[in-house]
């Protein structure tokens, strides 16, 4: 017995050798499992990525990002169903923007719909898609209250089903991440994965990588939103540089040939679309018409009123050569149609062949300025009158008057806008009306051209580097 101890010792230590040995085995392999399995993991999060990656900036249509995203993420984490919801416009509402074919109910579904949903499965599919969710609501109104991704081990027991929960075919429960989506400080939606229970639960690693993919997703949503106002933005300001286009057509493109006169006028927009125009119009018998206008507030609105007012005022200019008459007709066509924020002031005039006669009415406008020759002084022009689109016909008639003046060689009116005196320099002190006299005074008796050059000149040279803050036109009309 004594010889064969150590042998059976050696024996035992054999056995134990080999047991030490197939754990180590065991070990070695789960480890190498584990390991390729991770680099399998790592070859999907690359590839999701690559995917996002390739979608920013590109032509991907923002349904086909949400696709890229939400099936990217079930394959990184091997999910078998996922979701995006994004918020609405007023921040109140979570909206489904795109749920995987294989995605289960992740919001509270009524009782009607579960069992409608029974007798037709597209009742189901119609509620998902179709449904929108308060953002304080749910799983989803938790992970966007709390700003952090969250780990659902058991949708069935969640607090916010209770009894609204469905599940799989036959109620199977279901595990559940959802991860917040922020870009730049603001609050994106929802991203959401799902597994069921009896294929496994999700890992601690499942989590972290969950939480990853969804960070770089809402980067992705972020940049490509970033992308998608850039480029509508671009097409907006080619939409309005074509309208400005348009709009400079509308405006006089040469001074007109009037025996007896010099006319000329300038518009310089404060943006692309001007809210100011000006106009000569030939009436016949030697008669011609002068117009300036202004429309209260800027942009696109102010700019199509413009344009109303250009066609109405031609359309109705050869029925009267009286200018009351011609802004009361405008106005009562105009009235119905004009905003009630908005207005236009105008100032029309009628030049009476060659006699120096010069017939004038104001609605609402800025009085015009009157340089005399012959004693080298300013006058005021200001006939009574009220803006169009304030009232609709009889407090505008009777306010509205038409007022004659007589010019002599050498004198010279000039007609403005509002932009000109409210024009300021870098310490906000505005141009004003007697600096634009006295800049009106002392090149009046150069011509009409002088006479505008040289206010635009000033107007220029007091507000500097400072931005433009109104449109600034400028009509002159000088007797020879």
């Amino acid at each position: 017995m004594e010889r064969l101890l150590p042998y059976l010792l050696l024996l035992m230590v054999v056995v134990v050798f080999l047991l030490l040995f197939g754990r180590l085995r065991r070990r070695f392999h789960r480890k190498k499992d584990l390991l390729r399995d991770i680099e399998t993991e790592e070859v999907r999060m690359f590839e999701f990525l690559h995917r996002l990656g390739a979608a920013i900036g590109s032509e991907t249509s923002q349904e086909q990002l949400y696709r890229i995203i939400v099936e990217g993420i079930d394959e990184v984490v091997t999910a078998e169903g996922g979701a995006i919801y994004l918020l609405d416009a007023s921040g109140e509402l979570l909206v489904p923007k795109y749920l995987s074919s294989n995605c289960p109910p992740l919001i509270g579904v009524p009782m009607e719909v579960r069992k409608k949903a029974e007798r037709d499965a597209r009742a189901m599919s119609s509620y998902l898609h179709l449904t929108q969710v308060p953002v304080e609501h749910g799983i989803f109104g938790e992970a966007l209250a709390s700003g952090r991704p969250i780990h659902v081990p058991s949708l069935r027991t969640h607090e916010s089903f209770r009894d609204a929960f469905h599940g799989y075919g036959g109620g199977e429960d279901i595990a559940v991440q959802v991860a917040p989506l922020r870009h730049g400080g603001k609050d994106l939606g929802v991203l959401a994965v799902a597994r069921r229970l009896s294929d496994r639960p999700f890992s601690t690693n499942d989590i972290s990588v969950f939480r990853t993919a969804a960070e770089q997703s809402a980067f992705a949503l972020g940049n490509a939103l970033i992308y998608r106002e850039a480029d509508e933005k671009r097409q907006i300001e080619g939409d309005l540089r074509n309208a400005s286009e348009v709009q400079r057509v509308l405006l006089p493109q040469e001074s007109p040939v009037i025996p007896g006169y010099r006319v000329h006028g300038t518009n310089i927009p404060a943006r692309i679309i001007s809210g100011d125009y000006y106009d000569h119009l030939e009436l016949g018998d030697g008669h011609h018409g002068i117009v300036i206008a202004d429309v209260s507030g800027k942009g696109v609105a102010a700019g199509l009123l413009m344009a109303m007012c250009r066609s109405v005022l031609r359309a109705k200019a050869g029925d009267s050569m009286d200018p009351g008459e011609v802004l009361a007709r405008v106005n009562e066509l105009l009235f119905p149609d004009i905003r009630e924020d908005m207005f236009v002031s105008l100032f029309y005039g009628v030049i009476v062949g060659e006699t120096g006669t010069v017939r004038l009415a104001r609605a609402g406008h800025d009085a015009a300025l009157l340089f005399r020759s012959e004693t080298g002084t300013i006058e005021m022009v200001k006939p009574p009158g009220l803006a169009i689109g304030v009232d609709g016909g009889e407090v505008f008639e009777r306010i509205t008057r038409t007022v004659e003046i007589d010019l002599k060689h050498g004198d010279c009116l000039l007609f403005y806008t509002d932009g000109i005196q409210e024009a300021i320099d870098e310490s906000g002190k505005e141009f004003g009306i007697e600096r634009l006299r006295e800049v009106f005074l002392g090149s009046a008796g150069l011509g009409a051209e002088a006479a505008v050059a040289a206010v635009q000149r000033e107007v220029a040279k007091f507000t500097g580097q400072g931005r433009q803050m109104d449109d600034i036109t400028m009509l002159a009309v000088e007797r020879r």
